[in-house]
């Protein structure tokens, strides 16, 4: 996937769309802040949540951070590989590296994202 057609979330998630289904990862920014990432908590397939909601962790050596549902809806999938391939996240982080699949409750909320180039702005004036 390339960034540029992506949806990125202020807690840089980023959100594929095909139909009413949302595959959701982690940017490449993110990944590189918290660097050496040692553990990933998933979500059970079937578990709903709303937007900014907690849908599990990412732990490094540095850090434990959340990650949050960019947009409502139910996990229809998980990537069963990644934890225990956490090297995907630094090799592939917009396709291997994609974390679940939400079917969206409500697509009008991809309107609250930003595009690629809003969230590249964003990463430059956020203090993180």
């Amino acid at each position: 996937m390339k960034p540029s057609e992506l949806h990125f979330a202020k807690t840089h998630e980023w959100v594929a769309i095909e139909g009413d289904m949302a595959t959701i990862g982690i940017s490449e920014f993110a990944v590189k802040l918290l660097t050496d990432i040692v553990y990933l908590s998933l979500p059970a397939i079937g578990k709903k949540f709303s937007p900014g909601e907690s849908m599990g962790e990412i732990e490094s050596v540095k850090a434990v951070s959340e990650i949050y549902a960019p947009v409502q809806g139910e996990v229809t999938a998980i990537n069963e590989q990644l934890p225990d391939n956490l090297a995907l996240l630094n090799e592939s982080p917009y396709d291997q590296a994609w974390i679940l699949k939400i079917r969206m409750a409500d697509p009008s909320q991809l309107s609250n994202l930003l595009n690629y180039a809003e969230y590249q702005r964003h990463c430059e004036t956020a203090t993180h």
